[in-house]
């Protein structure tokens, strides 16, 4: 009995994020109280683009987008689940898993890494560090769970131990190397076919919130709640995507992003030619709303909006929104004086419309997830102006 006592307690830690509870309010997670921590037998996993806003500049943030959600459908696909704790940054993605996974993580992001040099020329840093490094820092690794749907669930990440894995990652330490030449990950499911959704508000604004060291958490949840009380007087509370999913188009781009992330070994114009007889067969669904057996195309888009995570919490807050000028007033004077009174940094973006990239384990499952961002640069140029 003594010998399986470790055993039961490192099953019952890799069951951590399984068994928390989930909420269905949004709100309430601008209370510290709603997160609990991570075990010290887990990691975190962090990856993103070096020079992101150049490539921005050079007109690639589809790219940069599709390479960031690639990171998120990557693991998923290696560890077999989408059940874990993970959060998309636009240029990027973090994600904290139990040790027992650490092996795979580290290969995968590996495989990421050169994956994206040789298909996109673009450079992808990672690095993974345990919970208790994080920890002897002075910061912390706490996650809660936000149900956007019936079907989906979303990580919020409260504790300031995602920031510090990314700046020790940019300062060059924990880094994950790079896997052999012709490595590529597993991206089934990955997918950016939808046309960008326009503005019905005013415009789409990309929100990103950050506490300063001289903030208290108690001082930050504070503010996050006046914002996000505040875009509680949008329409839909800002929400970028309508209801019934982005409108039905033909996006040649992200064909062309697809079709290079997955071809695998085959050659790109045969992969291409694939995709293009599956693509209009699901542009003929959607722009007809036919069902085909047991698949509901209407049902699909409402889904799809339902599931998008255009709001976030991670280690701040990160939003997404269709925003008419009056609340972006009211959003930006909270901050301002917040930032005034030393309590947080932050930075807005407009633009618009917004991207949507998307990771549809299965099509016929409400678990779909959709990462959204801003079209012209969203969070990647609202951080920008942090660091300003």
């Amino acid at each position: 009995m003594h010998e399986q006592i470790p055993e039961t307690q490192a099953r019952t830690s890799a069951r951590f994020y399984e068994a928390l509870d989930i909420t269905a309010s949004f709100d309430v997670l601008t209370e510290p109280s709603h997160y609990k921590p991570v075990p010290n037998d887990w990691f975190v996993g962090t990856a993103d683009i070096v020079n992101s806003t150049g490539e921005i500049a050079n007109g690639r943030y589809k790219t940069v987008n599709m390479v960031g959600a690639a990171v998120i459908s990557a693991i998923a696909n290696a560890i077999g689940s989408n059940t874990f704790p993970y959060v998309f940054g636009g240029d990027g993605a973090s994600f904290a898993l139990h040790v027992s996974q650490r092996e795979i993580a580290e290969r995968t992001l590996a495989d990421l890494r050169r994956w994206a040099s040789e298909k996109f020329d673009i450079e992808l840093r990672a690095a993974i560090a345990p919970a208790p490094d994080i920890r002897k820092a002075g910061v912390d690794v706490r996650v809660a769970r936000f149900a956007a749907s019936s079907g989906a669930d979303y990580a919020m990440f409260a504790g300031g131990g995602l920031a510090w894995v990314d700046e020790q990652m940019k300062a060059g330490h924990m880094m994950v190397g790079l896997s052999d030449p012709g490595a590529e990950p597993d991206l089934t499911g990955l997918s950016c076919r939808w046309t960008n959704v326009r503005a019905e508000q005013g415009e789409i604004l990309s929100l990103v919130v950050l506490p300063t060291s001289g903030a208290s958490e108690r001082d930050f949840a504070d503010i996050a709640q006046r914002v996000v009380q505040t875009i509680g007087g949008l329409n839909r509370a800002g929400h970028p995507v309508p209801v019934n999913g982005p409108r039905v188009g033909w996006s040649s781009p992200g064909l062309n992003l697809e079709a290079h992330s997955l071809r695998g070994h085959m050659p790109v114009w045969l992969f291409k030619c694939s995709l293009f007889f599956k693509t209009l067969f699901s542009w003929t669904l959607f722009k007809t709303d036919l069902n085909v057996g047991s698949f509901d195309p209407m049902h699909y888009k409402r889904m799809l909006s339902a599931n998008a995570d255009y709001r976030k919490f991670e280690d701040g807050l990160k939003m997404t929104l269709d925003c008419d000028p009056n609340t972006r007033a009211r959003i930006e004077a909270i901050l301002s004086n917040a930032e005034t009174r030393g309590k947080v940094r932050y930075g807005l973006f407009a633009q618009s419309e917004a991207m949507v990239t998307c990771f549809v384990p299965s099509a016929m499952q409400d678990d779909h997830v959709h990462f959204i961002d801003g079209a012209a640069g969203g969070y990647a140029q609202a951080a920008a102006q942090l660091k300003t």
